[in-house]
This record gives C-alpha cells, sequence and structure tokens, in this order.
C-alpha cells in the first residue's frame, strides 16, 4: 500500500555511516541537485571526515565524484558543474566497517537490468557477514569491504512478477526482510530518489521541501534542510520508505516497525549538531537538560567554575551552570579547523590532534577550581589530555562530570 503524502505544484521535472555517516538526496524539477546536495553535506560534516561523494542523474546519464577528505577539498566549482541532473544523493562518511580508503567511499554505483543505481547508507548491518557469504554462495562477485557494498547488491536483485519495469518498493522491501541491523539509506535509480529507515529508528532520517517548492530532499539531520532554505516537513518513520519524484513524496512500508522503538542515545550526546530537530527536540536543549540533571545527581561543593568541552559539551556546562548556580566559563579554545578527535581512524593520529584542537584561556582559569563538563568518555584520550592542559594553564583542581558516563 502507497500513501500520496506530498504532491508538488505543477513543475517540469526536466527543467532544470555507518555510525555517522551523513547521507543526503534530492528529486528537483531543476538541474541543480549535486549544488544542492554539497551544500546540504557541508552541512552534514560533523558526522564523517574520512570521504565523502556525490552521485547525480539526469534521467540518461549517471555521474559520480568521490574522494577522501572533507566536502570542500573534494568538490571544486568544476566538479559541481560536471555532477549534471536534477537527481542526486550524497554521502560523508565515518568509517565503523571497511577500510578507510576510496574505494570504501560512498555513494555506490551498481549497474542492473534497468539501468544504473547509486547507494549512500549509515549504520551497520549486524547480519553483514552472513549476506556476504550469501552472495557469493550465489556467485555474485564482491569487491569491497563494507556494509555498502552488501546492500547494493541486494536492491539489484530482482523482485518476483518483476519483467519490464523496475518494482524497486518491492527489491527495498526484499531488501528490509533480509537485513538485521541499524541503517538509513538513500537510493537514486533512472527517475526517483529514495530514503529508507531501519525497522528500530536507530539511524536518524528526515525530509523536507525546497523553498521554491521545486523538489523535495531527505537528510540525516534536519541542519542540512535549514542550510539548503528548505522546510523541514518531518522524520521518516521506523521502517518506512520514502519515494521522492515528478508527482511528490510518496510514503511506504517497507517492514513494520520494531516496538518499541530503539533511537541512538549518542545522536543527542555527541554526534547530531545542536540545532538539529530530533523526536519534536532540539539536540541544544536536550543537552542543556542533561547538564541540569548531572547538577543534580553529581554536584561539585569544591568548585568555583564551570567550563566546557568545546563543542558538543558546551549547552551541558551552560545547564549544568543555572542548575548548580556555579558561574559559567569559557576555559578552552577549540581549533575547529582541526577536525573531531574521535572521527579520526587511527589512535595515534587523536592524541596528536587532541593537543592541536585546543588552548587554555589561561586568564580565566587561574587559582580556580573547576567543574569540566564533558558528554561522554569513549577512549580517554581527550579527558586525560585537558586535565593536564587546565592545570598546566594555572587551575587549582579540576573536577570531571559527564553527561553520559
Amino acid at each position: 500500500m502507497s500513501i500520496k503524502i506530498h504532491k508538488k505544484n505543477n513543475f517540469d521535472a526536466f527543467e532544470g555511516p555507518r555510525e555517522a555517516c551523513g547521507v543526503f538526496g534530492i528529486y528537483s524539477s531543476k538541474p541543480t541537485a549535486a549544488r544542492v546536495t554539497f551544500f546540504g553535506l557541508f552541512a552534514l560534516q560533523h558526522r564523517g571526515q574520512e570521504s565523502a561523494g556525490i552521485v547525480s542523474s539526469d534521467g540518461d546519464n549517471v555521474y559520480i565524484k568521490k574522494g577522501m577528505g572533507l566536502v570542500t577539498q573534494i568538490f571544486s566549482e568544476d566538479r559541481i558543474q560536471a555532477l549534471a541532473g536534477n537527481l542526486a544523493v550524497g554521502h560523508t562518511r565515518y568509517s565503523t566497517f571497511g577500510f578507510s580508503n576510496v574505494s570504501n567511499a560512498q555513494p555506490f554505483i551498481v549497474e542492473t537490468i534497468f539501468g544504473r543505481i547509486a547507494i549512500a547508507h549509515n549504520g551497520e548491518l549486524t547480519n553483514g557477514n552472513y549476506l556476504r557469504k550469501e552472495l557469493m554462495t550465489k556467485g555474485v562477485g564482491m569487491f569491497k569491504n563494507s556494509d555498502s557494498e552488501v546492500i547494493a547488491q541486494l536492491l539489484s536483485h530482482a523482485v518476483e512478477g518483476e519483467d519490464k519495469k523496475p518494482d524497486w518498493e518491492g527489491r527495498i522491501k526484499q531488501f528490509m526482510s533480509k537485513t538485521e541491523g541499524a541503517y538509513s539509506l538513500v537510493l537514486l535509480t533512472k527517475d526517483a530518489v529514495y530514503g529508507v529507515r531501519d525497522v528500530h529508528g536507530l539511524r536518524p532520517l528526515c525530509y523536507g521541501e525546497l523553498a521554491d517548492k521545486s523538489g523535495f530532499c531527505i537528510a540525516s539531520e534536519s541542519c542540512a534542510l535549514r542550510t539548503i532554505d528548505a522546510t523541514y516537513v518531518r522524520e521518516v518513520n521506523p521502517g518506512e520508505i520514502l519515494k521522492l519524484d515528478f508527482s511528490g513524496v510518496t510514503s511506504f512500508l517497507g517492514r513494520a516497525p520494531a516496538k518499541p522503538a530503539a533511537r541512538c542515545s549518542f545522536e543527542y550526546v555527541y554526534f547530531s549538531r545542536p540545532d538539529s530537530l530530533m523526536e519534536g527536540q532540539w539536540i541544544h536543549s536536550v543537552r542543556q537538560r542533561l547538564g541540569r540533571q548531572l547538577a543534580i545527581e553529581a554536584p561539585c561543593s569544591s568548585g568555583s567554575v564551570v567550563v566546557g568541552v568545546p563543542d558538543s559539551s558546551l549547552p551541558a556546562a551552560i545547564g549544568y551552570s543555572q542548575q548548580s548556580g556555579l558561574p559559567y566559563q569559557e576555559g578552552l579554545c577549540k581549533n575547529r579547523y582541526i577536525g573531531r578527535t574521535f572521527i579520526q581512524p587511527a589512535d595515534d593520529l587523536r592524541k596528536k590532534g587532541i593537543v592541536l584542537k585546543y588552548n587554555v584561556l589561561e586568564d580565566n582559569l587561574k587559582g580556580k577550581d573547576i567543574v569540566l563538563i564533558d558528554d561522554s568518555i569513549v577512549r580517554g584520550n581527550t579527558l586525560n589530555s585537558l586535565v593536564g592542559l587546565l592545570k598546566a594553564g594555572g587551575a587549582r583542581s579540576v573536577h570531571v562530570r559527564i553527561c553520559s558516563p
């Protein structure tokens, strides 16, 4: 069963993660889909900094550009102009499975009997290894080392009753019936873009309408929609398939959603941008409430000032300050051009990155007892180094409080 949930105005359609990966998809009546996708990925850069890519289509041809590094390092004006078409999908990658090299950069393209399709996904298949072996047993050659290739191959398989016309909704449902895990993905076909979310709703995905009413887009986070001046509509529901094409947006039930849903708490704690909307809540507000609750559960009677670890912990530090009555003070200056140390793949790079990322504002710290607020402890490299930096900068004592220990 399908439900028409949006219908566009009269436009000619041919006018114109992994764990924390970012995905973006767009269908527009204008031939500038890749340019819009670039800015969407730019807004999602915090979700992955290893590689990025865009695949576009004009209905006849498919165009691709992907590479290692940041979005702005990969795409120049000339490269954007070469990505023609009114459909596009994009991806920015942080690897949780698969080697960190350009061969695993997304989106992936696979040739089918009905033409090329492109897939970009965020998440991980818990039965990915089993499905990979099953495909190879059937004679399917596998060339990459990631779940995305498994997804691409599963979606390229025909469904019963499919003849001269592709049944992409049926193929997606077939894929969803075989896979387990947490994922959100975008799929580009000859004439449509699809958005798919796992039955648990663990990986985020939402959609919106372009400001000029020329089309619709799908993104991992609502901050990407605001960046391209699109109007947020809603989240993609767990187990839901959205189809974006010339007629607007159509919703299909891909697989019955799990009960209860299982959201990823780390989206609230760390992954998502503070200006993103999730489950009707602004991420910044959630983090601030976490800080207030932390002050209730873990007060610090010997603290004199509250300092947050930039950037994701600052709302929590503000909340802790409001609840505890201790003044909030900036104590660490972050070089935002270094990138997230948690996202870099090798541990030695993380440790070097921590030293490069932060400087201490010594005038704000000298002789003070610091209550240092951080959102989480993953490996401990950052926190251990920061305590040393603060003490070297003149702090008399450092009392650590963690929002999500």
